[in-house]
């Protein structure tokens, strides 16, 4: 039984996802006490319940602890089947992050895999965007597959409070290839994905996103396309997403509309964002390096990335691999090398 301090690093959601994720694919039992201690409100929250009880249908195995609020679980997986998933959520909890735990381990099943939400967020705080999610995430673990790993149907987006979402999305398994990303190549084009709900069409919300975006980068003379959406949601909301196509790789930037701060505000700060993980030169910008490290680590051989930062989800995610797999993340400046033991 591998043990896991949730307490550790950067003591969130994270090392929960990471480590159940792994326990599935290894078969590995794990026990993780002190579940986000130092979050305002401790313990299990919707998302991460949901998490770990589809992670548990996936395998069949056996969960404890699996309550709202509850700061210790163990888990004892089995073989990973293929199976349609459902999950319900009831609040806005993130569908991305429920979908960050069940990726990994859906590459390993024996066929296809299809998982569908009914509820929840596609776009809410402190988690990744569903586009960041479809544009960025997979188009760079596409690059370790060489194949599609995944098809993705919005049928209904959900913002904060309400949720409401409706999402399916079909994950096909596949071998996981050494990723060795340590250069980003030119810039092809950068894509604005502006979206808001249609309770906000008549402000123009989705538009004035994407002229606070272009107040900023248009000053650079750089190759932008535009994509506008409203969205039928019971909550009012609205997300942006910058993505910039490289030669070698994908990176992006995400955000979202907040009371108190206008649409052209949330523009100008998100391409603020974005300008800065472009000063890097790094092909990978700081949200993907931790999201990528897991399936680094399941390649039978050494992976090297560079990333624009090093932070504490990396570091958490780091601590949690290494207690599953035989090898070790080696860290020189931004450059991250995964050395399997075999290696």
């Amino acid at each position: 039984m591998i043990e896991l301090d949730g307490s550790k690093y950067e003591g969130g959601g994270a090392i929960l996802r990471v480590a159940t994720a792994l326990s599935t694919v290894t078969q590995k039992p794990c026990h993780v006490f002190d579940i986000r201690r130092g979050r305002p409100k401790p313990g299990l929250m919707t998302q991460h319940l949901l998490g770990i009880r589809a992670l548990n249908e996936l395998c069949q195995g056996e969960l404890k602890g699996d309550e709202l609020g509850s700061e210790e679980i163990w888990f004892s997986p089995k073989k990973i089947q293929a199976k349609d998933i459902q999950v319900k959520i009831e609040t806005a909890g993130s569908i991305s992050l429920i979908l960050q735990s069940l990726i990994l381990p859906c590459l390993f099943a024996p066929s296809p895999v299809k998982v569908s939400f009914r509820g929840g967020a596609t776009d809410t705080f402190f988690s990744p965007t569903i586009d960041y999610f479809r544009y960025v995430f997979l188009r760079i673990l596409e690059k370790m597959t060489q194949k599609k790993v995944a098809d993705i149907k919005i049928k209904k987006r959900g913002f904060y409070p309400e949720g409401g979402a409706e999402v399916e999305m079909k994950i096909y398994p596949t071998k996981l290839n050494p990723l060795n990303l340590t250069e980003r190549g030119s810039l092809k084009k950068i894509t604005i994905i502006s979206g808001a709900s249609e309770f906000l069409k008549e402000k123009k919300v989705a538009e004035r996103q994407i002229a606070g975006v272009k107040e900023v980068l248009g000053k650079f003379k750089l190759p932008i396309e535009e994509r506008l959406e409203y969205y039928k949601t019971q909550s009012p909301g609205s997300q942006i997403n910058l993505v910039g196509h490289f030669e070698n790789t994908t990176i992006g930037v995400d955000n979202l509309g907040k009371l108190g701060k206008s649409a052209e505000e949330v523009g100008k700060e998100t391409a603020k964002n974005f300008l800065q993980e472009g000063k890097s030169n790094a092909p990978l910008d700081k949200h993907m390096a931790d999201q990528i490290l897991p399936f680094m680590a399941l390649s039978s051989k050494k992976s090297q990335i560079m990333v624009s930062e090093i932070t504490n989800h990396c570091k958490t995610n780091i601590w949690v691999i290494e207690k599953f797999l035989e090898g070790k993340f080696e860290i020189k400046g931004n450059l991250i090398s995964w050395l399997p033991k075999t290696a």
